[in-house]
């Protein structure tokens, strides 16, 4: 069976820390941030993990992070 290709739109999105959790940031950021409140704001701006742990898995899969 031939290597598994690494999805780049997935590399791009998650990030794998060194003890295998998946990380991501959260969606929304991109326009109308006058009418989020200043503490959702805050709370967009960093990395959260991901907590479904059988698509974690498949997202280490093709991010080629096995």
């Amino acid at each position: 069976m031939p290597k598994l290709k690494t999805n780049k739109a997935a590399k791009k999105r998650f990030k794998i820390t060194s003890t295998g959790k998946v990380l991501y940031r959260p969606a929304g950021k991109k326009h109308l941030m006058s009418g989020k409140a200043a503490k959702r704001r805050r709370k967009m701006r960093r990395w959260r993990h991901f907590d479904g742990v059988h698509d974690g898995k498949d997202i280490l899969r093709i991010t080629g992070n096995q």
